[in-house]
């Protein structure tokens, strides 16, 4: 486990590497934020994807390899790192191996392949807003480090469509959206707490998250499919809808935290399953979820086996 001040360092870090903007959010853990390891358990790093060839393992027409990621037959260039300096641009039909950095306005990825390495893969960076990522395979190499799939230090995003594998954690954002994706095969590195879409505090004023229809299935003992934390401030206004949930130590960590009471977390129609773990993540489905929260809902969210309500 970390102490606080080892989680601020690391976090200080990622932010030292983009010259100094504040971070958005890091994938290490607090020791007082009940992000448990298993007792006596050595942690395995997860089992890289084979781009393009994993079957699906999710029914009910929720994201698989198959609905997501690069269009099949599309042809892409394998380049080294990008950096997109220009607004609006469109960046597309490219495997990149290294970084994209989005540094500009309004702009567009799409059947881009990106093979990462570092603190991310994909970032949008602080003062950059519009982004929308949209069917991309996003992925460490599964030797070297990637620590996040996609990384939003800056203002609205959007990620849709994309095949998130072999990295940490798959999307780094407090405020946007996340749609109609697959998260899967995540990697353990030494010192990480492995996450899917991971919230750090409160969205920029006038913006909102929602996490809706996604596949999320985090096959490592710790810590979440979804985490919404508050490390930097108070977490509020996340909706997380008709997704399929499963894995770390819990499913969702549901918003609780040290800035106060988390608001406006509705967590709405998801299905969560126990193909990974019995109690959905390794010690059950969510935690740090508090139901007398101004605008807080946990409802219609039922097990996939059974169909029961899932309870908090």
């Amino acid at each position: 486990m970390f102490s606080p001040l080892s989680r601020r360092l690391t976090l200080l870090a990622v932010s030292l590497a983009l010259t100094g903007t504040a971070a958005a959010g890091c994938g290490s853990g607090s020791a007082d934020d009940g992000r448990e390891p298993v007792p006596g358990q050595t942690r395995q790093p997860g089992t890289p994807a084979s781009p393009g060839t994993r079957p699906s393992p999710a029914g009910d027409g929720f994201p698989s390899a198959a609905t997501t990621g690069v269009r099949p037959g599309t042809p892409l260039k394998k380049v080294g790192e990008v950096t997109v300096l220009k607004p609006g641009a469109v960046v597309e039909n490219l495997e990149v191996h290294g970084k994209l950095n989005i540094k500009a306005a309004n702009v567009t990825v799409r059947n881009v392949r990106v093979v990462g390495e570092g603190d991310w893969s994909v970032i949008q960076a602080a003062g950059a807003s519009g982004a929308v990522i949209e069917d991309c395979e996003i992925s460490g190499n599964g030797v070297v480090k990637a620590q996040w799939g996609v990384l939003n230090q800056g203002g609205d995003i959007t990620v849709r469509r994309a095949n998130i594998h072999t990295v940490s954690n798959s999307v780094g954002t407090d405020h946007g959206l996340i749609e109609d994706s697959y998260m899967h095969d995540f990697k353990e590195y030494p010192g990480d707490h492995v996450t899917g879409p991971q919230v750090n505090g409160s969205p920029q004023k006038g913006l909102t998250l929602t996490i809706r229809h996604n596949t999320i299935l985090n096959q490592i003992s710790q810590t979440s499919a979804i985490s919404i934390y508050q490390d930097f401030s108070r977490a509020h206004d996340v909706l997380i809808e008709h997704n399929l949930l499963g894995g770390g130590g819990y499913a969702i960590y549901g918003g609780e935290g040290k800035f106060g009471k988390a608001t406006g977390i509705r967590i709405v129609g998801n299905v969560f399953t126990r193909r990974l773990f019995p109690k959905g993540g390794y010690w059950g489905p969510v935690t740090y979820f508090n139901a007398k929260g101004k605008g807080n809902e946990f409802k219609r969210n039922t097990w996939e086996d059974t169909r029961e309500p899932v309870t908090p």
